[in-house]
């Protein structure tokens, strides 16, 4: 079998994913504010997406248990993450120390459909 036929079966489902070049597509980043971004730590970002997203409310976001629905947004995020920097399910359920049964539980609990 040809090199490239070998590279061409080992290729999953998500190895065109990326969630940058998504955004890009969506233009709603460009490449100025992706070199502001990384300056950020995660911990800022995640505080300033906050602090954006309380503005309509005043600062508040009464009856939103955010400290409760943390392990729920960081999961999802982390899952979006392994998905676009990996060429398989597979692979990104080996980054993330899961079995691929584990992982095919967690992607249908924390990802939303067409992603």
């Amino acid at each position: 079998m040809s090199n490239w036929k070998a590279n061409r079966k080992k290729e999953g489902l998500n190895k065109d994913y990326s969630i940058l070049r998504t955004l890009r597509q969506e233009k709603r980043i460009t490449d100025e504010f992706e070199v502001m971004f990384s300056g950020l730590s995660l911990e800022e970002v995640l505080a300033l997406k906050l602090e954006l997203s309380s503005r309509l409310f005043k600062g508040k976001f009464f009856g939103l248990p955010i400290w409760k629905s943390l392990p729920y947004i960081i999961r999802e995020a982390t899952l979006k993450y392994a998905l676009s920097v990996t060429k398989s399910k597979k692979d990104a359920s080996r980054l993330l120390g899961l079995n691929l049964s584990e992982m095919n539980k967690m992607i249908k609990r924390y990802i939303p459909e067409g992603f």
